[in-house]
């Protein structure tokens, strides 16, 4: 499988993302984030994930706006957070996204969190959304199997996107396998731990193997398993070396013993 900076992934409703992106998740409002996509984009990402809860989606806008890089050729996801969540709540959260962003349109909104007695509501929003013309694509984040069955079985639109926690150390098999029956592109957030496990035995010494670092280690293996992957940082030297992962390929018994390493590990639950 190869890939590059440019390799994309083609969505179920033909839209094409990026695999690999920043994500911009507790990088501080203000200069932090605006330097860390500004570099992003100088080095080659097209992909920038943010969130109305992250605080930082106007200074996302502003390093586009002071980018030379075409807006048609960046992708861009926000998310709805809870509180919003709702059918006219949602449409208006939209606005209020691109507004700070200082866009027309996002590539990619998801629905950050399922929340109960609100999932069809919100959906059907989402699906307006859609057919505006303001969203290219539409789909959720942190949903399991169950509710994404309630979601699939409320419409004939299927998300196109299910944004989880993806990692050798929780190795949602289950949900990847249905995501993939179903034409949902899985993408992995957290897809470096957190820095939890980077200095894990079996990490370590693979990486060692490939001359490469344990993040770059872990970047690859979320690739190699098709998903779309959006590892963090605020820093320059890793927002690179998170990109300097297309010049090898993890071999299929290295690959074995990284998905082995399951152990149900959520770093959204570490604060």
């Amino acid at each position: 499988m190869s890939f590059t900076l440019n390799s994309t992934a083609k969505l179920n409703n033909g839209v094409q993302i990026p695999r690999l992106g920043l994500g911009v998740y507790q990088i501080p409002p203000g200069k932090s984030t605006v330097k860390a996509v500004k570099y992003a984009l100088e080095i080659g990402y097209k992909h920038f994930d943010t969130a109305k809860i992250y605080g930082n989606e106007s200074d996302v806008g502003k390093a586009l706006k002071e980018s030379d890089v075409k807006r048609e050729d960046i992708f861009i996801t926000t998310k709805v957070w809870n509180s919003d969540q709702g059918y006219n709540s949602t449409l208006k959260a939209l606005e209020s996204s691109l507004k700070r962003l200082g866009l027309s349109y996002v590539d990619l909104y998801l629905i950050h969190w399922p929340v109960q007695g609100k999932i069809i509501e919100t959906w059907k929003a989402m699906i307006k959304l859609l057919n505006s013309g303001k969203v290219n694509a539409i789909g959720v984040s942190n949903y399991s199997i169950n509710e994404l069955k309630e979601t699939i079985h409320s419409s004939d639109t299927v998300p196109a996107i299910n944004q989880v926690e993806f990692h050798p150390f929780l190795n949602q098999k289950d949900l990847l396998q249905f995501c993939k029956s179903n034409v949902i592109q899985l993408e992995a957030y957290s897809p470096l731990t957190r820095g939890e496990r980077l200095n894990d035995p079996n990490i370590v010494r693979i990486a060692k193997a490939y001359d490469k670092t344990s993040a770059q280690i872990l970047v690859r293996w979320s690739l190699q398993h098709d998903l779309v992957v959006i590892p963090k940082s605020s820093h320059e030297e890793r927002i690179l070396e998170n990109s300097q992962v297309f010049d090898f390929h993890i071999n299929q018994k290295d690959m074995e013993i990284l998905d082995l390493l399951n152990e149900d590990l959520s770093t959204v639950f570490l604060d």
